[in-house]
């Protein structure tokens, strides 16, 4: 088998998507070099042709159903809705297509400098996002087919079964923990060996796995974790507190986005489901008389184009284009559509209820190897990647995950508040990740630098807060579709917020003292942030203004078109996510959780697409 030198290598993994357009790349040694790790890349796998379904065929001027955005849900609700031989179905998605880069588990923090990321900024802050560039938080979501089910880190998690009781308890019939297992087991293709088989699906289209490779720093998380008194257990069991190394959506080290879920054993297959790429959808059309959505109008192939929906418009477009759309087709706070000269048609609290988890990273240094962007050069990694094995089908460098419910920690089925993640690497494995996260260069320098200029090895861990009370709101920032809209994530405007954080904090550098973590030598990284100089060092102060400062999203944003009762003044769907007061508009994503669940959302989006695309099938006489 072929080796490639490092600098080919490393311009793959830092432009990956120039693999879209490796055939036309001039025939230099880089091109060659391109087109030589595409064909390694490609051996083993399944031959996949990644053109979306009927693209080439023109669009029709009426379907039965138009599904707003190709991400996790909508590319889940389109296949599932599509079942229908008797229902034209249009899929829209703004972005482009996947390419097999984007499929290599390992380089998921650098697909979020390319064009598959919307780039959106938070406004900016004096009390969270400190150390980022403006005080402004990156959060990316996925402008590509599959969504940011392509740009995540593939961590797959239900959440506890408490969170889908509370959704009941709130107004919403259906939606209890027994309503929503069957659907989770449905769309789950799980080979994870130890998932508890009353709990876990194995047939699904959604493949679930545990990666084919672990450091030593994970091994020592895991032993340290259950010294502190945490079980090894199936997180997506029955009892949600414990630790794991992590379950994946990856399967023989390959990323399992939606679109190659839900998408890719469709084509040639499905005649009545027609999928248009490169296409923004900007206006949903309602009838303000009858109060009917009929159509939406979308920009694509450089023109703006009318397409009219014979029963139903499903947005899917996530937390913050979903609501965006909403209040550009006149659903919203009617005071804020005035405001920037749009019609209300529906008065209703879209755009309010952001939530999002955040996690304060911690660095330790450690004796044991910990994953380094220059590691990739070596050609014996190449080869076992070639075997589907080794670091590249670690997601993005995680590799192990624990619960814990800090105010009851005796409590073994308790509803966890932290949850704890290990990344085998550090802020200077790559000079990728602080990019990504927009940390500030004085502030780099200052931290992580020095791990960097010493070679030394270093992991991270992040404490996450899973059912923080803070409440953040996404308004329009003009009438105009292609301006972004304002993002106030109102980080930790809730005291709870801060004191979880930093308890979860305080809960990682203590793992430190259990025999796991000594065994490798595994030690709290002891630079102090310049800006938090006025707290004595290690102090639960100095400790609050860290998480302040490191106020890392983990991708999780929800809430924004609540489900609840139309009692709810501020729900904007009902328990059959269908529009309070519109007819035939629904919405389907993460933004109609009307409290985040605990754990990552991704897995949770399957089920709602699931569960959404069954209930539309039952209202209209679809009975399979």
């Amino acid at each position: 088998m072929m080796t490639l030198p490092w600098n080919h290598i490393a311009t793959l993994l830092v432009l990956p998507w120039l693999l879209e357009y490796s055939m036309v790349i001039s025939q230099t040694d880089t091109g060659n070099a391109l087109n030589d790790m595409l064909e390694i890349y490609r051996r083993g796998q399944a031959q996949l042709d990644l053109e979306n379904l009927d693209e080439s065929q023109d669009l029709l001027a009426k379907y039965d159903f138009i599904v707003v955005g190709a991400g996790t849900a909508g590319c889940a609700l389109a296949a599932r809705l599509s079942e229908n031989p008797r229902w034209r179905v249009l899929l829209l998605e703004a972005g482009g297509p996947e390419n097999y880069a984007m499929d290599i588990p390992i380089v998921a923090h650098l697909l979020q400098l390319g064009e598959i990321n919307w780039k959106y900024r938070t406004e900016p802050s004096n009390s969270y996002c400190l150390a980022m560039n403006d005080n402004r938080c990156n959060w990316p979501r996925g402008k590509v087919m599959g969504g940011s089910s392509v740009l995540n880190y593939m961590m797959y998690t239900r959440g506890n079964r408490r969170d889908y009781d509370r959704w009941e308890a709130l107004g919403n019939p259906g939606w209890s923990f027994k309503d929503v297992l069957p659907y989770f087991k449905k769309y789950e293709g799980s080979s994870v060996p130890d998932a508890e088989e009353d709990y876990v699906g194995r047939n699904g289209p959604v493949k679930v796995s545990y990666v084919n490779w672990r450091s030593r720093i994970a091994e020592a998380f895991v032993d340290a974790a259950q010294q502190d008194g945490l079980k090894y257990r199936d997180y997506n069991g029955r009892i949600q507190n414990g630790v794991a190394f992590l379950h994946t959506t990856t399967r023989n080290s390959t990323r399992w986005s939606s679109n190659r879920a839900y998408l890719y054993p469709l084509k040639g297959k499905r005649r009545n489901l027609h999928v248009r790429k490169n296409a923004l959808v900007t206006k949903v059309l309602i009838d303000p008389q009858t109060k009917t959505a009929y159509g939406i109008m979308v920009q694509t192939e450089g023109r703006m184009q009318k397409i009219l929906a014979r029963r139903e418009v499903i947005v899917s477009a996530g937390a913050i284009n979903t609501p965006q759309l909403l209040m550009l087709s006149g659903v919203g706070p009617a005071k804020h559509l005035r405001e920037v000269g749009i019609k209300p048609v529906a008065d209703l609290a879209v755009g309010y209820n952001l939530q999002d988890h955040t996690a304060p990273a911690v660095t330790f240094t450690t004796n044991a190897t910990s994953l380094k962007f220059e590691d990739f050069s070596d050609p014996t990694l190449i080869n076992r990647f070639n075997r589907m094995e080794g670091p590249y089908g670690s997601p993005g460098g995680c590799e192990a995950i624990a619960f814990w419910d800090l105010d009851h920690e005796r409590d073994e089925d308790g509803w966890p508040d932290i949850e704890l993640f290990l990344v085998g690497g550090s802020m200077s494995s790559n000079p990728a990740i602080s990019r990504a996260f927009g940390l500030k260069k004085v502030i780099y320098d200052t931290l992580f630098a020095e791990i960097e200029d010493k070679s030394l090895n270093a992991f991270m861990i992040f404490p996450m807060i899973l059912r923080p009370k803070s409440r953040g709101r996404i308004m329009l920032k003009s009438s105009d579709p292609f301006k972004y809209p304002l993002i106030h994530a109102n980080y930790f405007a809730h005291p709870y917020d801060v004191d979880i954080s930093v308890r979860g904090l305080l809960k990682a550098i203590s793992l430190m003292e259990q025999r796991g973590m000594q065994a490798i030598n595994a030690q709290l990284w002891e630079k102090k942030i310049p800006t938090c100089k006025q707290h004595p060092y290690k102090s639960w102060a100095y400790w609050a203004c860290y998480v302040r400062h490191f106020t890392f999203t983990i991708y999780h944003y929800s809430g924004t078109a609540k489900m609840g009762p139309k009692s709810d003044r501020a729900a904007v769907v009902d328990h059959r996510l269908r529009v309070h007061g519109i007819k035939n508009l629904r919405v389907a994503d993460a933004s109609i959780m009307p409290e985040i669940m605990s754990g990552h959302p991704n897995g949770p989006v399957f089920m709602i697409a699931e569960k959404a695309a069954d209930m539309i099938k039952q209202d209209h006489g679809f009975i399979q």
